[in-house]
């Protein structure tokens, strides 16, 4: 049986008809805002309501009208439909909302993590929202008037749906007002128009990206105490993913996820550290850069040398290892390998992706057989989700009974900690691991090491409907915020770059943040350069001689 349902529209009508359907089926997730910023659901607040959907289908007819011409209005409303029930889904799904930084976020994610995304009910709602209203679309007739008719049609269109919609924002504007300046994150739920104008943002600033690269730092040289050094030095900076503070347990956590790093002689454990971002795309070149998160932007992050270049003219030799999806920039001048390909056979694989104690395979002969002052930088697949449970080897699901599918739906929100929380346990195991090898690589090898240890950005579990991460950070929650941060050196090393470990323990409870981090580590190695900045350095307050 052929299907000859072909329904015949006039193009104005179509145009409203395609506004009416946006606004009522993908934003679900800003009605709900909507409400409570507006004082809820009432029998008073009727009027407005309605008000309000009108009004933003008045907008969106406008826009529509623009471009409501034979053989582009089909194409742009089936591109629309397709592309908003992607992005409700991940909305309601997740609690996500989107900007720039997401839409970069989601640009710059590998393959595997992508495909962790996907689920059935995803291509349900894909399907319903979206491939079904599209085949709808494309079997419309639509008619047209004749050409100069049709414009002064358009034209009156656009005039009249922005004249409305200007009444209607006039009379309603003593409750608009508050509730947009109040709640910032409404213009990132209300689809299309978020994920339009963050990809707009995206791509003027990938194209805005500069060709030459401004030199840093270029005048680092090592320091008053690397003068009569027997010893090379090894440090190394262990980039951690999605962890958030909150779960480990050497912050107070209920649960102990933290049961080696606690025994751990010399650790330093900072709690109260705040990330310059909420995605690895933004944090990470963020936190290599000299910026700070306030004058950060990633045309200016890639626009200039950064913290590893620094080291470089310093007279270290830096390497960064990978278990992600990239270093996102900041490695570009630095040797750079590549730990992530599973291996057949290999036990600290398996058939998707290696385990983060990868990164340690063959550290000690790197470490042994260098001719240099080395840097050392490790990138974690951590506790990236929503697949928790897949981020850690077998033996280390103590906590349960556990979230095993990326569809966070199907799970509790118990669930869901108890799988992340495994995360946690094995980055502590990992940590310790590490640790012990530099502190096996300083008395074997006579070499002076040290470590530090810090999350690109937390995780929402679930708390106030939110999961994941990536929200606007001026509306982000702080799980996706307070990030886990440490140090440990060998004796030698301390004493070598004259680091009070009394003092720096009794700064970690003060508040710091990855601004800290560029500074703290040219301090920390006692690296001189102009663009070094005493007061955002750690432990400068805790050197001593």
């Amino acid at each position: 049986m052929t299907l000859n349902f072909a329904p015949r529209l006039r193009a104005p009508v179509f145009t409203l008809a395609a506004s009416v359907f946006l606004v009522a089926a993908y934003n679900n997730s800003f009605w709900q805002r909507f409400l409570v910023a507006t004082g809820g659901f009432s029998i008073s607040n009727l009027p407005m309501l309605a008000a309000t959907f009108l009004l933003l289908v008045l907008a969106f007819n406008a826009c529509l009208s623009l471009v409501n011409y034979r053989f582009v209005i089909k194409p742009v409303v089936i591109a629309l439909l397709l592309a908003t029930s992607a992005a409700t889904y991940f909305m309601n799904q997740y609690g996500t909302q989107i900007d720039k930084a997401m839409i970069q976020n989601v640009v710059e994610t590998d393959v595997r993590e992508a495909g962790e995304l996907f689920s059935m009910k995803m291509l349900l709602t894909v399907g319903l929202l979206g491939v079904l209203p599209a085949i709808l679309v494309a079997r419309t007739r639509l008619t047209f008037a004749p050409r100069g008719r049709h414009l002064l049609t358009n034209a009156g269109v656009v005039a009249g749906s922005l004249l409305l919609a200007a009444g209607i924002l006039l009379l309603f504007f003593k409750t608009y007002a508050p509730a947009v300046r109040e709640h910032r994150e409404l213009r990132f739920l209300l689809t299309p128009t978020n994920y339009i104008q963050a990809a707009n943002g995206f791509l003027k600033q990938k194209w805005a990206k500069p060709q030459v690269v401004a030199p840093l730092g270029r005048d680092a040289a090592k320091g008053v105490t690397w003068a009569d050094q027997a010893h090379r030095t090894v440090t190394v900076l262990v980039v951690g993913e999605t962890a958030r503070a909150m779960n480990f347990s050497l912050n107070k956590y209920g649960r102990n996820t933290n049961p080696l790093l606690s025994q751990q002689p010399g650790l330093l454990n900072f709690s109260n550290v705040s990330s310059c971002g909420t995605a690895t795309a933004v944090s990470v070149p963020c936190v290599f850069s000299a910026l700070g998160r306030e004058n950060y932007s990633d045309t200016k992050a890639h626009g200039q040398e950064g913290l590893l270049d620094v080291l470089k003219h310093a007279g270290f030799d830096v390497i960064w290892r990978d278990n992600n999806s990239g270093c996102k920039g900041t490695c570009a001048r630095v040797a750079y390998e590549d730990w992530s390909e599973p291996v057949a056979g290999d036990p600290l694989c398996n058939s998707e992706e290696c385990y983060d104690e990868k990164l340690l395979e063959r550290l000690p002969e790197l470490i042994r057989t260098a001719k240099n002052d080395l840097v050392i930088v490790l990138h974690q697949k951590g506790s990236h989700g929503p697949a928790y449970a897949k981020r850690y080897p077998p033996g280390f699901g103590k906590f349960g009974p556990v979230c095993n599918t990326n569809e966070l739906e199907k799970c509790t929100q118990e669930q869901i900690t108890a799988a992340y929380d495994n995360t946690i346990l094995y980055t502590d195991y990992f940590l310790d691991k590490l640790i012990k090898l530099l502190r096996q690589s300083s008395a074997d090898d006579g070499v002076d090491t040290g470590m530090m240890y810090f999350s690109d950005h937390g995780e929402s579990l679930g708390e106030k409907n939110m999961y994941l991460h990536g929200a606007p950070y001026i509306i982000s929650p702080p799980e996706q915020r307070r990030v886990p941060f440490m140090l440990w050196f060998s004796d030698r090393y301390a004493e070598r770059f004259k680091i009070a470990r009394g003092c720096m323990a009794a700064r970690t409870s003060q508040s710091f943040s990855h601004d800290n981090v560029f500074h703290s580590v040219l301090g920390m190695l006692d690296v001189s350069t102009a663009v070094y900045n005493p007061a955002l350095d750690m432990f400068n307050a805790c050197t001593h001689g």
